[in-house]
């Protein structure tokens, strides 16, 4: 995964919108959007910058900086988030916060903001794109994997098979995904079910189609972990063939899962070593 230098651009909100309940789109705009080196990946994604309540920093804003001269209670909290369009042309970058109320760090701050605003964000970093030499794809995820989602769909090859299983809350959290490729999409709803259950289901009782298949696995890490396995071990995907990662775990905070991560990266490679030579 690639991700640039910790500069921080500052944006303006360009405007809002609310495309489901459960997700608010925040299209950002201004000058220092110029250049924005977007369009490898389609997962590329950004680090929101959120300083607490009634601090400001100096523009344009140094992270070490702010880590050198600030008291820690003021350093700011980073959250990360899916690029899920990036018009070079308007200037215009696009990204989809999940919002459930008060629930959470920017969902309730997304749901806060106007025309005008400021919004400060690191990156883009990104790893994965859909490779055209796949006999077909897989794309699995829950509301968080969303957008790097729908831009994957995007960029496939003109009728490229790919099964897609998206799981949200219900059906009005459903979005239209565009694609020129040969797409079987299966919206999942959890309708109270544990995040995930839905999806490790419906990819074990998938039936493979055959050839290299191109995969990408992102969301809560538990069900993550549980078709990682699947598909190293059960399925015996090579590892370059897979693009799979836990953006959030349940029950943990972004600060706590990140720094848990490294452990749990640790147990999941320890899984692997039960792989046939």
């Amino acid at each position: 995964m690639t991700e640039r230098p910790k500069k921080v651009t500052a944006a303006t909100v360009v405007r809002t919108e609310r495309p489901t309940p459960h997700l608010i789109r925040l299209v950002l705009g201004g000058e220092e959007l110029t250049g924005l080196p977007v369009g490898e990946y389609t997962d590329h994604y950004v680090k929101l910058v959120f300083p607490p309540a009634g601090v400001a920093y100096p523009h344009p804003t140094d992270l070490a900086a702010i880590k050198r001269e600030f008291p820690a209670e003021q350093w700011p909290r980073l959250r990360a988030y899916t690029v899920r369009r990036w018009d070079a042309a308007a200037g215009e970058l696009t990204i989809d916060v999940v919002h459930h109320g008060d629930e959470g760090l920017a969902g309730p701050w997304a749901a806060a903001l106007r025309p005008g605003d400021r919004v400060l964000f690191t990156g883009p970093g990104g790893a994965y794109a859909p490779d055209p030499t796949a006999d077909w794809h897989l794309l699995v995820g829950d509301e968080s994997a969303l957008p790097a989602i729908a831009a994957a769909l995007e960029r496939l090859p003109f009728g490229a098979p790919a099964r897609v299983f998206v799981e949200v809350d219900g059906p009005s959290d459903e979005l239209p995904l565009a694609s020129p490729g040969a797409v079987e999409l299966r919206w999942l709803h959890r309708a109270g079910r544990p995040v995930g259950e839905a999806l490790v289901e419906a990819v074990r009782a998938l039936d493979f189609p055959p050839g290299t298949v191109h995969a990408f696995v992102h969301g809560e890490a538990g069900f993550v972990k549980e078709l990682r396995r699947l598909l190293r071990i059960d399925r015996a995907v090579p590892r370059e063939w897979l693009s799979i990662s836990g953006y959030w775990r349940r029950g943990m905070d972004d600060e706590g899962w990140r720094a848990s991560k490294p452990d749990w990266n640790r147990q999941v490679e320890a899984d692997e070593v039960t792989l046939p030579i």
